[in-house]
């Protein structure tokens, strides 16, 4: 495919817009939905080389039970783990509306072969994993081999079969707003179900800015084709208030159908105690202790 058409993404019209959407006043009721909408689209993640089966099977816990004293509370959309541990995760979460996400193709830099991806792929949805966090392989997008990245995409989102894939363009390392929409484009037009900021690894991770810009794709893909593409701003998200302005932003650009975690998910682990503790608040008057919340 042809993706070397240039991109010129107004830095600052999109800057504007991103602080119109954190201006938005938000009232009681509507925070209290919201904030549990945006629980609901965690993905709870331990992606450490110290990462055991004990600590997986806290983060399931934790996944389905956040606060058990705070009546209404849902569960998040999912957790995600190494490979090497989706088949203890995915027996901790039986009988739950959990999924189970693993990362793949050799996170985070992925840097190797395609044969090395593609076993990596293979082994997680063997095991059980729902969904493939896979990252793109931006060396070669940075020096314009763009079929190469869709090509590798293509064939990721093959290996996957009935799992769904998310799509990592590590945003931090793309430099440039254009460079963010183009690589949306690759990976949308690769058969990605999500597109995701970034591995969580890298400085700056998700922002506002960069996440208008890949719902701009996502938004003018279905305009095109009437194809949904999920979004999944992860890294760098860790407040309630931030949340709250992501899913503003997400309602004003892409609307109601968005909504809900098949479609929007957050990568951020310690936004959820952030929540629990802000739900708390609404709900009982006063702040927990965040000695009563786990870290994991």
């Amino acid at each position: 495919m042809n993706f070397d058409y240039k991109t010129h993404i107004d830095q600052v019209g999109i800057e504007e817009r991103v602080a119109r959407f954190n201006t938005r006043s938000i009232k009681k009721e509507t925070k209290t939905k919201g904030l549990k909408l945006a629980l609901n689209m965690i993905d709870l993640t331990t992606l450490e080389g110290k990462d055991t089966e004990g600590k997986v099977k806290q983060m399931c816990f934790k996944a389905m039970h956040l606060a058990d004293d705070i009546p209404g509370l849902p569960t998040v959309a999912a957790v995600c783990v190494y490979p090497t541990h989706v088949k203890s995760a995915k027996n901790f979460l039986k009988n739950s509306a959990v999924k189970v996400a693993s990362v793949a193709t050799a996170f985070p830099s992925g840097n190797s072969t395609l044969d090395i991806k593609l076993n990596d792929t293979h082994f997680a949805v063997d095991n059980g994993a729902d969904e493939i966090d896979m990252v793109i392989s931006r060396g070669e997008f940075l020096k314009g081999n763009y079929n190469f990245v869709f090509d590798e995409i293509a064939a990721i989102k093959n290996a996957c079969g009935k799992a769904r894939l998310k799509v990592i363009l590590e945003t931090g390392e793309l430099s440039t707003l254009d460079n963010v929409r183009k690589a949306s484009d690759i990976a949308i037009a690769a058969g990605a179900d999500f597109i995701k900021t970034s591995t969580g690894k890298i400085q700056p991770a998700a922002t506002m800015p960069v996440t208008l810009v890949m719902l701009e794709a996502i938004k003018e893909h279905y305009k095109k084709t009437g194809i949904k593409i999920g979004m999944k701003p992860a890294g760098g998200i860790s407040t309630a208030k931030s949340a709250l302005q992501y899913l503003v932003m997400l309602n004003e650009t892409l609307g109601t159908e968005w909504m809900n975690n098949e479609w929007f998910r957050f990568g951020a682990s310690s936004l959820a105690n952030d929540i629990i503790l802000q739900l708390g608040k609404e709900q009982k008057g006063f702040y927990y202790s965040k000695d009563y919340i786990s870290n994991d």
